[in-house]
């Protein structure tokens, strides 16, 4: 899904970011929900994007407006942050198709990690990634280099409250699936419906308590033995990729009273 191509026009957010490198800028160049205000190029990347009127500029000026060690592949764009859509354009999107997924994450506080859990969420078709407004990196550079374009496809939904989204989400047809390193059940033998959020937590601490407590189903992504824990985007692709291949038709979505693991 494009981002807000079919989704309900969010909230403009103040604050203007830099984006940098050659596919978080193209994206953003390529995104008409993108309000773009300057944009910046090296003379030899700055041939193919004529078309934008990029300032041409040299290495030196780069650096200095980037963070230290930005990767930027001789682009730069400031722009404003993209508008956010709030959590009901999720759950009408996802009423709109028979299989979908959702990313969830549980303070997820790497905007490196963010940011390739979003790269994975374009490229398996999960509907939106949901975090908390709170402890969750904001917008930035780094983390739109990180998705490599994927920011300007997949929808950001960040919300109050955590437990209360899961909640809203169970309400109205989605399975909250929590993945834990030491949950009861395996995902190869688990299953996903057809409608599911995909609840991760970060890398080590894993979920909290409470998010666990409001999954409908708690699955471990089975590893061999004495590895160390997944990286929260590989576990992102991996329940994304199973839903993809396992969602099982004809499932009715869970009661929102409903918080059982197996």
């Amino acid at each position: 899904m494009t981002r807000n191509k079919g989704m309900r026009a969010g909230r403009a957010r103040r604050g203007a970011v830099w984006l940098y490198g050659r596919h978080a800028v193209a994206a953003a160049l390529a995104n008409p929900a993108r309000r773009r205000l300057r944009l910046l190029a090296e003379r030899d990347a700055g041939e193919p994007l004529a078309a934008h009127g990029p300032e041409i500029v040299d290495r030196d000026a780069l650096r200095r407006i980037l963070p230290e060690g930005a990767v930027h592949q001789g682009l730069a764009l400031l722009a404003e942050p993209l508008a956010q859509d709030g959590l009901e354009a999720v759950l009408d999107a996802a009423r709109s198709r028979e299989r979908a997924a959702a990313i969830v994450l549980d303070r997820v506080q790497d905007p490196q990690n963010v940011g390739a859990v979003l790269r994975s969420a374009a490229a398996l078709g999960a509907l939106a990634l949901v975090m908390p407004d709170r402890h969750a990196p904001p917008e930035t550079g780094a983390l739109a280099k990180a998705a490599s374009g994927a920011l300007e496809s997949v929808p950001v939904i960040r919300v109050a409250n955590l437990a209360r989204a899961l909640a809203r989400m169970k309400a109205n047809g989605l399975w909250c699936v929590g993945f834990d390193a030491g949950a009861g059940t395996e995902l190869a033998s688990g299953g996903l419906p057809d409608r599911s959020a995909l609840v991760l937590g970060a890398e080590g601490r894993g979920l909290r308590r409470l998010t666990a407590e409001r999954c409908d189903l708690l699955l471990r992504i089975p590893m061999a033995e004495g590895a160390a824990s997944l990286n929260v985007s590989a576990a992102a692709a991996i329940a994304l990729y199973a839903h993809a291949q396992a969602a099982q038709p004809g499932q009715a979505g869970p009661s929102s009273a409903s918080a059982s693991a197996p």
